[in-house]
């Protein structure tokens, strides 16, 4: 890996500018979902044990380079405090006067960084800006990284620079997946649309053993395959495509398992009657809701000789019973796999942690990605400005 951490840097007696994603849900000015702001703890700790004074810098929402009241990121800070267990100094207006005053043991939090129009045009001059408030760049926000902004991108050419203990464990966790993995290699990717995973699935096959292709997406192979698919989700104008990836998984030797036997359901809604039957006989009137449970066991036998595992994405439509039962199973063969010791196994992006969750197996896997957009870019297999920024 070609870039430092916090172990690297001396951070005695120095100002330590830490880009987070604390971009947390609010409600009524209330912070109703502490999981980001929890994840960054470890950062801000090691460096104020270090010495060094954490000034924060983060975002929140999309004010496109005005100032919105209500996207102030003053409203974080009673919640940052408390799970922090320290006071959080909040700074608006003229960064460096404040700053200035600052001194060992305390923590600053910066004003939303969109509120500035040259956060998001990537700006040189406000990336200065910021750079004269600190000694040190500490990038802890993966799920900013995709994002070629002046907080996760400019400033990091123009400071000692280095990954934060979030960031690191996320990089490491995908170098181990999809990096350099233990091989036989499994991906699992789900979701409605093929259209949305071209880059994604291009990759994919080029680069691991199994590729499970589950979720509506899975229907838009069964119909590139001639099989008649009913009601159900497919893109039928993506036909052509998904025979290509077909075919280059082929070429590659990559085998792509997708569902033998469907859960169909006349109507979409829980507890609607449902039936599993062959793949390729879907009832006209009927959609593919779900993969079934032949499927499932061929699944779990390949997931058992592997070594590796990234997950993205549902088998079915998981959110409602029972056409969650597939997504369910496999998320908890993945975790007793992992739990046995037998598999690494790291999960990410969109509906993934949800469906993990509700699977009750997200606590045993290797690693849970708490990155949207830059985990399917790293899967994607492409450049993240805030992590090429940091190996420069």
């Amino acid at each position: 890996m070609g870039w430092k951490t916090l172990d690297d840097m001396d951070l005695d007696g120095k100002r330590v500018l830490v880009r987070v994603d604390i971009n947390v849900p609010v409600d009524d000015g209330r912070v109703t979902d502490t999981t980001r702001i929890d994840r960054i703890v470890p950062t801000v700790n090691d460096i104020v044990n270090a010495g060094g004074i954490p000034i924060l810098l983060a975002h929140f929402d999309r004010p496109k380079g005005k100032v919105v009241p209500e996207m102030s990121l003053n409203q974080v800070v009673p919640a940052l405090q408390e799970v922090l267990g320290r006071d959080v100094t909040f700074i608006d207006g003229d960064y460096g006067d404040r700053v200035g005053q600052l001194g060992q043991g305390d923590v600053a939090l910066l004003e939303n960084l969109r509120f500035n129009p040259g956060e998001e045009k990537n700006d040189d001059a406000f990336a200065g800006r910021l750079a004269s408030l600190g000694d040190v760049y500490v990038n802890d926000a993966f799920s900013a990284a995709h994002r070629a902004h002046a907080s996760t991108e400019a400033l990091a050419r123009k400071l000692p620079a280095c990954a934060g203990r979030l960031m690191a464990e996320e990089l490491g966790a995908l170098e181990k997946a999809l990096g350099d993995p233990e091989r036989p290699l499994m991906a699992v990717v789900g979701g409605a649309k093929v259209s949305t995973k071209l880059d994604l699935l291009g990759n994919l096959v080029r680069k691991v053993n199994h590729l499970v292709i589950g979720g509506g997406m899975a229907n838009t192979f069964l119909a590139a395959q001639g099989i008649d698919v009913g009601k159900s989700l497919a893109e039928h104008d993506m036909t052509g495509t998904a025979r290509d990836i077909l075919d280059r998984a082929d070429e590659a030797g990559c085998e792509i398992i997708l569902p033998q036997d469907v859960v169909v359901a006349r109507e979409f809604k829980a507890g609607a009657d449902s039936e599993v039957v062959p793949a390729d006989k879907c009832p006209a009137d009927a959609m593919i809701l779900d993969t079934g449970p032949d499927s499932v066991e061929r699944i779990g036998k390949a997931m058992a000789n592997c070594r590796t595992l990234i997950w993205n994405g549902p088998l079915g439509a998981f959110e409602i019973a029972p056409f969650d039962v597939a997504t369910n199973q496999a998320a908890r063969m993945a975790a007793d796999q992992t739990k046995a010791g037998n598999l690494v196994s790291v999960a990410g992006g969109g509906d993934t942690v949800a469906a993990l969750n509700k699977a009750g197996a997200a606590g045993d896997f290797t690693y849970i990605s708490s990155a949207g957009g830059a985990f399917l870019e790293w899967m994607e297999g492409k450049t993240l400005p805030g992590v090429a920024a940091l190996e420069d």
